[in-house]
């Protein structure tokens, strides 16, 4: 089983954001109507949490990166510098 979860895990962090939201408001969808099993809410919980966290995780970097972007030094200037792409 952990090797599902890891792989879940795997697909959920290739996954755009905006995929990422969308899934995750399905999934509030779903747990809301009250239709789903035990078991199948538990899943789909999970599943949630796991995508709310990788959301965050890419607004955070996103964050980081307009932040660095918007640098000043100490005369006011704007901080340049090349970001290398992965």
């Amino acid at each position: 089983m952990v090797s599902k979860k890891k792989s879940a895990d795997e697909t959920e962090m290739t996954l755009s954001f905006e995929a990422a939201m969308k899934r995750l408001t399905a999934i509030v969808e779903s747990l809301e109507t009250g239709e789903l099993s035990l078991e199948e809410s538990l899943a789909r919980f999970e599943e949630g949490v796991r995508l709310a966290r990788t959301s965050q995780a890419k607004l955070d970097a996103a964050e980081s990166r307009v932040e660095e972007l918007l640098r000043l030094d100490e005369q006011g200037v704007p901080v340049v510098e090349e970001i290398l792409e992965p």
